[in-house]
């Protein structure tokens, strides 16, 4: 089944195609400005029952070097057979359209990418005929954006920069840059980029500021995507408000019994945000000894 994370890694091409050219340069590699790009069936399958689909493939159109296609791919994990999935992905387009044919993997780890770049030939060692270096994005050199006013300046580099670094630390501060940016954006532009950015974050930890983010620097936004965040919000609000009530009855019950409540014990009741151990606590503190007594058990 497709996940979130591997549309938003190719998609995010898809809505914009010159996007390509401005992360080409963090590629090393020097790729014209298109003055056009069309986007191009994905399905590759021949007349035999074997199918193949690109995730994206687009047709770019340049001053300099006239036309050529460019197939993204999003890649979760290593995968022995993509190799030659790839190969055949650019040799078909090659003797379909006649054109120069590229490929560019999308990767949201170190190992995956590091896997993805390494050329793979068709042949023995000795006569390699058809070898594959695809262009890798990844964590490695995807830039990493934290300045609202970088982000501000694109968009859609900064969502792919959050996407590509979802696993690592730096992540939270790419969407707080991202998310001040997208406050002065018209809702047209930003609503694609909050969903972009929700769907390449996965199910990682950083999802959930993402969706804080949303909820409250973008509270007008209208998409599914982001009521979800919104209605996630909410709920996480909810669940806070109960844990904090729930700690004060606790210390009401052991203040009233008269027991004397440390600075170590307030605290570790305070900070605890799980209701059900707050719970537990409460039904303890009525027969407790001493308020240190609650959390045994």
């Amino acid at each position: 089944m497709v996940s979130p994370p591997h549309e938003a890694m190719h998609r995010v091409f898809q809505h914009d195609p010159g996007l390509f050219s401005r992360v080409s340069r963090f590629l090393g590699v020097d790729i014209p400005k298109p003055i056009g790009a069309t986007a191009l069936p994905t399905d590759l399958t021949e007349a035999s029952p074997v199918e193949r689909r690109v995730d994206t493939l687009l047709r770019f159109e340049t001053a300099e070097q006239g036309p050529f296609l460019l197939a993204v791919e999003a890649q979760g994990k290593k995968d022995p057979d993509k190799p030659a999935s790839w190969a055949y992905y650019v040799s078909y387009l090659w003797t379909k359209y006649r054109l120069p044919a590229a490929l560019l993997v999308v990767c949201q780890d170190h190992a995956t990418a590091k896997w993805a770049q390494q050329p793979v030939a068709s042949g023995p060692a000795q006569l390699p005929t058809l070898t594959l270096r695809p262009l890798v994005v990844g964590p490695h050199n995807m830039p990493v954006i934290t300045d609202p006013d970088e982000a501000r300046a694109d968009l859609v580099l900064a969502s792919l920069a959050a996407i590509t670094h979802a696993a690592e630390p730096v992540v939270n501060a790419i969407l707080k840059a991202l998310s001040t940016a997208l406050r002065d954006a018209p809702e047209d532009i930003a609503a694609p980029i909050v969903e972009f950015t929700a769907h390449g974050l996965g199910n990682r930890p950083a999802r959930h500021l993402w969706r804080n983010l949303v909820a409250v620097d973008l509270s007008f936004y209208k998409s599914y995507i982001s009521e979800e965040i919104r209605d996630e919000g909410r709920e996480q609000g909810r669940e806070q408000g109960r844990a904090q009530q729930g700690a004060q009855d606790v210390l009401l019950v052991l203040e009233q019994r008269g027991l004397d409540v440390s600075d170590e014990v307030r605290t570790r009741i305070t900070e605890c945000g799980d209701p059900e151990v707050l719970r537990h606590w409460l039904a303890r503190a009525v027969t407790a000894s001493s308020a240190e007594a609650v959390f045994e058990g």
